[in-house]
């Protein structure tokens, strides 16, 4: 179907020549043999060639100036249109070859000037940019020279289509460029007029660079058709703009990831950096303890002393009586690379744990971290290959399975919820680079107990992905809750595969990815790169396959928790049904309804909300219908009545309970001397509904708007 030897062949010259930029004439050949369209052109190197020349056809040309040191001809006046006789394209040339002196020029092209449709939507852009985080990446969107402008003002979702070769499928392709805006205008415009052209076009054109990406995108660094127009109903490039890169492929290093089982659910440790006083090392042997771990295979690496806090301590890595499971690694910056050496040196542990900062994140501490590498890379190429690390400048990890919290936050500073110990375990796993995020976070899931509350600093070895891939098979796991800042090299479509399969076995992903400005347009001077930089880059593929993207903190704590705690109940569709105590929350969810309908109740259920009413002498004050007002007189019978009569109704999919508690009718206040009230009653609207959660196997939420009280 494409030319693959052909489009190997101007790489490779380009690769011997140690060339950055490929002139316009070698991206046309590429164009070529990928099955694109182009105007009819040919190539001088002066004006004098022109004679030698055959002419093309129609009144006008266009002019192009070639050169490697020009990527955007027209900002420098390297395009012109002239009347297409001999005269007027050698006046063009000579007149470009006095302005650009100087710039390195390999000659012109001469291309026939194409007549197209100039309106919003007749100038497209097909983009290929290979990223750090996810490899190559095409684009599609409107091109041209507003390409930013409506990129910009087109709303998120509907300005531009992101694809990537490693994740995209025949009909992820379709749909995804099937929601932007740009493409509807031309393949389906409105009042009936004809397509501009067939969506299938748009499809093929995307693929085949989707296929450029997959067998050269380790090559290419940009490839970018700006603008592709539509003429007579065809797709045809009048530009193409072509980077290689000679770095070649970025790889993201092998990383023994099953030995996260020893990280997770260690059964022997040990502590380096831990002080008489309740310094951080210190506090990590307190929680460990706290946590129920094994004191007699907890040992603390402290020279001169036998024993602290009843485990027993060496004066260093070699003298461990074991190969431990993990070392947490609590000294300074400085100290690391040593003791990471050590432990390779004399194979003492299996996993890592690295809480100083001063690494990656601080002006010096690269080099640190290069010697940390070089030690790495010495005992993965043995048969034991060595530790994985976590870190550093990060917080470690909570495993309730593990019995482990090297977290160094004492205790008495965190909410009962989140100490371990005094609960059971949440089917959530808490993954994130910054460590205050993850305890700030659990912190405010009320209930929730993260199984796995992963912190990974600046991903010194072990990533996002890497934790992601490796938990994806653990069936107990429900809830993924992920926090990035930054991926390490390609490890975003790591975590995209990871996720796509946890996506597959009907669980949940959120995503909050931080670090949003657009550093992919400030590393290039493309448009592709301006209306696709990292953060929409990893929107776009993460809502691909399946993953939950949040835009605020707010989001994500609350989209945590619902996904928890609707875990296991069965969605069958978007009929809603929605009941109230408040006649502005009846109309307030009317109003809101976004991509969900109002359920028509079944006249069964008519029967018994019309019973309820009569029951509680209401049904002279409302009507029986979808939202429900219960009004403030109904008591907390009448509350589990109707919940209990609209969710066994064939006809709802899914409801929401909402509650304004004031009201003397229901049993909302914990018990107290004022008044006879108290929620921990049996008959309370609360217990009401905390059995109505265990029964009930549709989704549903019950709102509480009021204050603390």
């Amino acid at each position: 179907m494409f030319d693959e030897e052909r489009i190997s062949a101007i790489l490779t010259r380009a690769n011997a020549r140690r060339e950055s930029v490929l002139l316009e004439t070698e991206g046309f050949e590429i164009l070529d043999a990928l099955g694109f369209k182009t105007t009819p052109s040919f190539f001088v190197r002066n004006a004098e060639e022109i004679g030698s020349r055959r002419s093309l056809s129609g009144d006008k040309v266009v002019v192009k100036v070639v050169s490697r040191d020009i990527l955007h001809k027209s900002d420098v006046g390297g395009v012109a249109i002239v009347t297409n006789d001999r005269e007027s394209i050698a006046q063009a040339i000579e007149a470009m070859s006095a302005t650009l002196s100087g710039r390195n020029l390999a000659g012109f092209s001469i291309n026939q000037f194409i007549v197209y449709d100039a309106a919003i939507g007749g100038e497209l852009l097909l983009g290929l940019r290979r990223t750090d985080d996810f490899g190559p990446v095409v684009t599609f969107g409107a091109g041209g020279i507003y390409t930013e402008f409506l990129a910009e003002n087109f709303r998120v979702g509907r300005d531009v289509a992101i694809l990537s070769p490693s994740i995209t499928t025949k009909s992820s392709v379709a749909s995804a460029l099937h929601d932007v805006a740009i493409v509807q205008l031309i393949t389906a415009p409105p009042r009936r007029q004809p397509p501009r052209v067939e969506f299938d076009e748009l499809v093929a054109a995307t693929n085949r660079l989707l296929w450029l990406g997959s067998r050269f995108g380790h090559l290419i660094s940009e490839f970018e058709i700006n603008p592709l127009v539509i003429a007579n109903g065809e797709l045809i490039a009048l530009d193409v703009l072509v980077k290689l890169d000679q770095a070649a492929e970025i790889s993201n290093g092998h990383r023994p990831v099953a030995k996260i089982k020893h990280l997770l659910e260690p059964r022997s440790a040990a502590v380096i950096g831990v002080s008489e006083k309740l310094n951080p090392g210190h506090v990590i042997v307190n929680n460990l303890l706290r946590e129920g771990f094994d004191r007699s295979r907890l040992y603390v690496i402290k020279p001169n002393t036998k024993t602290l806090e009843g485990c027993k301590c060496f004066p260093d890595i070699a003298s461990l009586p074991e190969r431990v499971d993990l070392l947490v690694v609590s000294v300074a910056a400085a100290q690391v690379p040593e003791t990471v050496s050590n432990v390779i040196e004399n194979r003492k542990a299996e996993s890592i744990v690295v809480i100083p900062g001063g690494f990656e994140e601080k002006d010096g501490g690269s080099l640190l971290t290069s010697r940390i590498h070089a030690a790495l890379a010495e005992a993965r190429a043995t048969d034991w290959q060595g530790p994985v690390i976590n870190g550093g400048n990060c917080l470690g990890i909570r495993s309730r399975p593990g019995r482990c919290d090297t977290m160094f936050i004492p205790q008495h500073k965190l909410s009962p919820s989140t100490v371990s110990s005094t609960s059971g375990s949440s089917p959530v796993a808490l993954i994130s680079q910054s460590g205050a995020f993850a305890l700030a976070k659990a912190d405010k899931l009320p209930g929730i107990n993260p199984k796995y509350n992963i912190t990974l600093g600046n991903q010194m070895d072990l990533t996002v992905g890497d934790y992601l891939d490796y938990l994806k098979d653990d069936d107990e796991i429900e809830v993924f809750a992920v926090y990035v800042e930054g991926f390490a090299k390609l490890d975003g479509i790591k975590l995209l595969k990871a996720a796509e399969e946890i996506v597959a076995s009907g669980r949940t992903v959120v995503l909050y990815r931080a670090g949003r400005t657009p550093a992919g347009a400030k590393a290039s001077s493309s448009h592709t790169a301006s209306i696709a930089g990292d953060y929409a880059v990893t929107r776009a593929l993460a809502r691909q396959v399946g993953v939950v993207v949040v835009e605020t903190l707010a989001d994500f704590e609350d989209l945590t928790q619902l996904f928890t705690r609707l875990s296991g109940k069965q969605f069958t569709g978007r009929r809603l049904a929605a009941i109230s105590n408040a006649g502005f929350e009846c109309v307030a969810l009317a109003d809101n309804l976004r991509n969900f309908t109002l359920s028509t109740f079944s006249e069964q259920t008519m029967q018994r909300l019309r019973a309820i009413l009569q029951r509680c002498r209401l049904d002279q004050v409302v009507d029986a219908h979808n939202p429900f007002d219960l009004t403030p007189m109904a008591d907390d019978r009448a509350y589990e009545e109707a919940i209990l009569a609209i969710t066994n109704d064939e006809n709802v999919d899914l409801a929401v309970v909402g509650c304004v508690p004031m009201t003397p009718a229901l049993n909302t206040l914990v018990r107290s001397e004022d008044h006879r009230e108290d929620l921990d009653r049996e008959d309370s609207v609360v217990q009401r509904l905390l059995r109505l959660n265990d029964e009930i196997t549709k989704p549903w939420i019950a709102v509480i708007d009021a204050g603390e009280l």
